[in-house]
């Protein structure tokens, strides 16, 4: 005979019941779970910390510092302005504040406009877009030294392919970086072509978010393509176009890879020596690290009164 078997009642009733619960978390059990449960993201984020750190931070820190500082037979004292006033009188900071502001205005009519019209013109093909990004895009992925040779080879004054195309159309040849005229232009047109991929293929995404209904009612309106790009293109894409201008002008400012490949630094009578050469020389050429930690404290200081500038002036405009 089976044993009788328990009702559903009397299960309940002998089944242990879970203690009280107290109301609240015993200390650290809270915190605890969280940490386990973030500890990835907490490790990657201190590994970021630390590289920003060690590589960005400590460095603005120490320049701080030996801008004010002179070494001399190992022995580091304070000179407090000496630094600056040595970069100051040297005849070559204000020629290279000039060619460094020049080069800036120069990489602002070509590599700030150039890639948004390359961004426009791609914009507009309904097939092939991939290839045609990939095409833009491949400079940026080669190395810079490689990208210098093969302009160094088409400015060649012997068998450059520039001068070989002037000649074909009746041109005149040019000493491209041998005529300090024309040798930052030319410094200006290997950059574009060096840079612009990552510009573009940002202008393109932000061309492509703009809604086709702004551009029908345009043509509607009788607009042709540099009225739609006058009045819808670019109000649309202002944003955007002042953030990269802001980011241009900052990496221009620092240009010092090309200069330094094509015409080894300074070029033909100093022509193409920047603030970022000038720094180079003082630290690597004169060993006059102080010196060099002025001038680019010097730039520091400029670079970020002009972004605060503009970010005041976006605010004021935004409001």
């Amino acid at each position: 005979m089976s044993a009788p078997s328990l009702t559903p009642s009397k299960a309940d009733h002998l089944r242990p019941s879970p203690p009280p619960a107290t109301g609240h978390t015993p200390p650290g059990g809270r915190f605890a779970r969280s940490l386990r449960r973030n500890l990835t993201a907490h490790a990657f984020l201190i590994g970021a910390v630390l590289c920003f750190g060690v590589f960005s931070w400590y460095p603005m820190v120490r320049e701080f510092f030996l801008a004010f500082q002179k070494t001399e037979d190992g022995r580091t004292t304070w000179v407090g302005l000496d630094n600056l006033r040595t970069v100051v009188n040297d005849p070559a900071f204000w020629q290279a504040w000039s060619n460094t502001a020049l080069f800036t205005v120069l990489a602002l009519v070509l590599g700030f406009a150039v890639p948004f019209l390359v961004a426009v013109v791609i914009n507009e093909f309904q097939h092939g877009q991939g290839y045609l990004r990939l095409l833009v895009y491949l400079p940026v992925m080669l190395p810079p030294v490689a990208s210098v040779l093969l302009f160094k080879y088409l400015y060649d004054p012997g068998y450059g392919l520039l001068n070989e195309l002037f000649t074909s159309i009746g041109l005149p040849e040019q000493q491209w970086l041998q005529d300090p005229d024309i040798s930052l232009l030319a410094v200006v047109i290997a950059s574009t072509w060096m840079n612009m991929g990552g510009a573009t293929l940002i202008y393109l995404a932000s061309l492509q978010s703009i809604p086709g209904e702004l551009y029908e009612a345009a043509e509607l309106d009788g607009a042709g393509i540099l009225r739609k790009i006058w009045h819808v293109t670019i109000p649309q894409t202002r944003l955007i176009l002042s953030l990269m201008a802001l980011m241009q002008v900052i990496a221009t400012m620092q240009v010092f890879v090309e200069p330094f490949l094509l015409t080894g630094g300074a070029g033909p009578e100093g022509s193409t020596t920047t603030i970022v050469y000038l720094v180079y020389q003082y630290a690597f050429n004169f060993n006059n690290y102080g010196a060099a930690a002025a001038l680019g404290l010097l730039l520091l200081v400029l670079l970020a009164g002009f972004s605060a500038v503009y970010v005041k002036l976006s605010r004021a405009e935004d409001e």
